[in-house]
């Protein structure tokens, strides 16, 4: 507003209002595509000839600029930042550094043009900030930056135009092809795949000397892109529609194969993961679905990668499961098979253009031919100069003595400069370089030097005109250097290609059997199996020789079953898991069975003592333990794979354990003071897990229980074994002793029991104890071992042991078929006798 003087007139202005009226729409449109313009052209988009966005451009030139090469040390990647930043790239030095890290990464980029050391990331993580990590340029970059002084590219002004910096890079190799190129702009967006070096080179070359080439002239040498971490490809049509109009989408794949991981189970080993696939995004996912139960077969995954190994991830496979119909749900639900989809937008002339192959390898080609003429052109300015100058040098020394006088008469250096163009008819570069020279380089010597240098340029520049006035030849100049840079950075394709996936394997009903009814058993070397026999046990006449069973359970093969161990524990397992033994006249041979170990994991002196039926309908399951407690416990057992049955107190353990499915099973202790006490497994309340138990036998001084089962007093025997207490283990003689188990009459619980055998000289406590229907004893190696006969004296003693006894198995009319003494059957070891691969040798072998 304009002011007023005091009679109210106003006075001039200082200043004129100059509204102008916009329409907003305009000014909004006008806004957008510059933002857009800036999107595209200086961030999102590469160009085509070097295959570099402008912020990569400018890292790679100001590492050259800071004089950064292959062969000096690394130098804070902030320092790099900092330069690129202040110097050419005005925006925010996270996205620097985020371009300069993608350079790094062998994972991303197939020939990677920066060299990085420290944490650059990974798959699955970020890098490091940029104060941590350092960096320089790869012998790659060097390609990228050659003769970049020579005027082989046009220079443009910086942001504030203090500086001047490359436009494009000479790019001594097809960038944009070999590493590929990712970046959304505003309204569109680019994806390129990395491709191989040879190949690339190969396909280039066979453009430069067959111009008129067709698309699938091309494709034999480069037949698909060529991912920095391998994998597979699965379908090439995507990959021809791609090369050909600039879009398409094919398939990768993670490499896997199929390996035992453990002597009786397979597993997946995957190697190579499709691009940009990390491995912890794969076991997130197959974890996510096995909990949704949208997968089947898989019991465990573990990366087991390293930086000498590489990739490394193990898919442990269940037993009755197809290991291929397994992976083909792999592929299917998980990012073991991920789609790409190839966009190849880049800029051309400054502007956006869709290509295909033929089309990139011709916009390189001829920026390539440019590069090398206009640095033969540069070459040659600069030979015939030097020319120029050794001619007039030499024409100084042949008349020295009248040119050292021309100068020494001049007042001045213009003088002397304007005479000895005179006298000697030079032109003016030439005077100006004669006043330059030192004394010592006009010897006789030097004669000969610039004579010979003389002659050296004029070849030289004859080469170099030969260059410039052939176009065959300038194209096999280029042809050459780009194999020779195929030759030295080269690599070995790692990414297979696949015509089809082929016909998938089924993964709806992965099961090897249906859910039939089936026993599990229990060996005493430690060796798990599966049968359909109705009774496998019942024909002790018929069986082969081998180890004896100790545990056995029915269930149904898509069941589940417990393994009680000696902590008190129960790991949940499925029969579908073990191998089947092919029913037969005979009992089957456990030798066909899998090691414990491969299903069980448990500490050091920890045993598998039963096998249990985790059915809802399954009887309560008994345990005992060394302190002579007797528990039942409740059914209602906890859906995970492993829980507890017991509280046991400080140096208990568990030592047998019987599901007795009959109202007339007797619970049966025996101690190693040679006590026997049983009693009705009625009078046991049921307990839930938590529960400690109650008091099952009264133990004397110092002794011990050394079994607990369930017992059918009917044709049930009872075998008991006595040595001396300071005996190693198999080394004692011993005595065994056979009774009948109805001689024994029942007590109370938490009394005391009768007297089931009495001590030899040299005996002091009993070793070994067993009861049942039909036993068959074995030794640790799973040996028949014969047993006496029944005694009919309740108290009487042994007679000596005929081998080393370790385990006694018998009918399966009991719910707790055996026990086992002297071998640690389900710990860390095999017990003695056993092979690595978990089979026990028999007497048939």
């Amino acid at each position: 507003m304009a002011r007023r003087r005091k009679d109210d007139q106003p006075l001039e202005p200082d200043f004129v209002e100059n509204i102008v009226d916009i329409n907003v729409e305009d000014e909004m449109q006008t806004a957008f595509l510059e933002y857009a313009y800036s999107v595209i052209y200086a961030r999102a988009l590469p160009d085509a000839r070097d295959g570099l966005k402008p912020v990569q451009r400018r890292i790679l030139f100001s590492m050259k600029e800071l004089g950064l090469r292959p062969d000096r040390n690394h130098v804070k990647c902030s320092r790099i930042v900092g330069e690129v930043m202040g110097k050419y790239h005005p925006h925010g030095d996270s996205a620097i550094y985020d371009a300069l890290v993608r350079l790094a990464q062998t994972w991303t980029m197939r020939l990677p043009l920066v060299d990085g050391h420290g944490n650059f990331g990974s798959l699955d993580q970020g890098p490091a900030a940029s104060r941590y990590t350092e960096a320089r340029p790869a012998p790659a970059a060097l390609l990228m930056t050659a003769s970049l002084d020579e005027d082989t590219v046009d220079f443009v002004p910086n942001y504030d135009e203090s500086e001047q910096q490359p436009a494009v890079l000479p790019a001594a190799f097809p960038n944009l092809l070999v590493n590929g190129a990712s970046g959304i702009a505003v309204g569109m967006a680019t994806n390129m795949a990395p491709h191989n070096l040879v190949e690339v080179i190969g396909a280039a070359r066979h453009l430069i000397a067959h111009p008129d080439c067709s698309l699938d002239d091309l494709m034999k040498f480069v037949p698909g892109p060529d991912l920095p971490l391998g994998g597979q490809i699965v379908g090439l049509e995507g990959i021809r529609d791609a090369y050909l109009t600039g879009r398409g989408t094919f398939r990768t794949r993670a490499t896997v194969r199929v390996e035992n991981v453990t002597p009786r189970k397979k597993g997946l080993i995957v190697t190579e993961l499709p691009y940009l696939v990390g491995p912890e995004k794969v076991i997130e996912k197959i974890k996510d679905l096995h909990q949704a139960k949208k997968i089947q077969g898989i019991s465990d995954v573990k990366d087991l990668s390293d930086r000498t190994n590489g990739l490394q991830l193990v898919i442990e496979i269940k037993n009755g499961f197809n290991p291929d119909a397994v992976l083909e749900q792999l592929y299917k639900l998980t990012p073991m098979e991920e789609s790409f989809g190839i966009n190849n937008v880049a800029l051309v002339d400054g502007q956006p253009r869709t290509l295909g192959l033929k089309e990139l390898l011709k916009v390189y080609v001829d920026f390539r031919i440019d590069v090398v003429r206009r640095r033969t052109e540069f070459r040659l300015a600069k030979k015939k100069d030097r020319l120029h100058l050794v001619d007039g040098l030499l024409i100084a020394i042949l008349d020295i003595d009248e040119v050292i006088q021309v100068i020494r008469t001049s007042d001045d250096a213009g003088e002397a400069r304007g005479r000895l163009m005179q006298v000697f008819d030079l032109s003016e570069p030439q005077a100006n370089y004669i006043l330059e020279l030192q004394l010592r380089q006009l010897t006789k010597f030097s004669r000969i030097e610039l004579e010979k240098e003389a002659e050296e340029l004029r070849k030289a520049i004859e080469e170099l005109e030969a260059i410039l006035g052939d176009e065959k030849v300038l194209h096999k100049l280029v042809s050459n250097e780009l194999a020779d840079v195929a030759k030295t950075h080269g690599t070995p394709r790692r990414t297979v290609l696949l015509e089809a996936s082929g016909a998938p394997k089924t993964a709806a009903t992965p099961l090897e059997v249906s859910d039939d009814p089936c026993w599990v058993l229990l060996s005493s070397t430690g060796l798990l199996a599966r049968t359909t026999n109705a009774d496998p046990l019942s024909d002790t006449g018929s069986r082969k020789k081998h180890d004896a069973i100790i545990g056995a359970v029915r269930t149904t093969v898509r069941g589940e079953f417990g393994v009680v161990t000696s902590s008190g524990k129960v790991t949940r397992l499925s029969p579908l898991e073990l191998p089947t033994i092919v029913p037969t006249n005979d009992a089957p041979a456990l030798s066909g069975g899998a090691p414990l170990a491969a299903f069980v994991d448990l500490p050091a002196g920890e045993k598998v003592l039963a096998l249990m039926d985790l059915s809802p309908d399954a009887p309560p399951l008994a345990i005992g333990t060394a302190h002579g407690v007797v528990k039942r416990v409740n059914t209602d057992y906890p859906n995970k794979d492993s829980f507890e049955i017991i509280t046991l107190k400080d140096g208990d353990e568990v030592v047998g354990a019987a599901q007795p499915s009959s109202s007339t099973a007797e619970l049966a202790f025996v101690t190693s003071s040679a006590m026997l006490l049983h009693f009705a497994a009625s009078t046991v309340r049921p307990q839930g897990r938590a529960g400690g138990g109650m008091a099952g036998v009264k133990l004397a001084a110092g002794a011990k229980v050394v079994w607990f089962g369930a017992v059918e007093a009917t044709d049930a025997v009872l075998v008991t074994v006595a040595d001396s207490s300071g005996a190693l283990p198999g080394t004692g003689a011993g005595s065994v002793k056979v009774t009948e188990f109805a001689g024994y009459p029942g007590k109370g619980r938490a009394t005391g029991g009768v007297r089931c055998q009495r001590f030899l000289r040299g005996e002091d406590e009993l070793i070994f104890a067993w009861a049942g229907s039909m036993p068959r004893a074995a030794t640790s190696a799973g040996v028949a071992v014969e047993l006496p006969a029944a005694d009919t004296r309740r108290d009487g003693s042994g007679v000596p042991l005929t081998g080393n006894l370790a385990a006694i198995g018998g009918s399966i009319g009991n719910s707790d078929v055996g026990s086992d003494v002297g071998s640690d059957v389900g710990s860390a070891g095999q017990p003695d006798g056993v092979d690595d691969a978990g089979v026990a040798p028999s007497e048939d072998e």
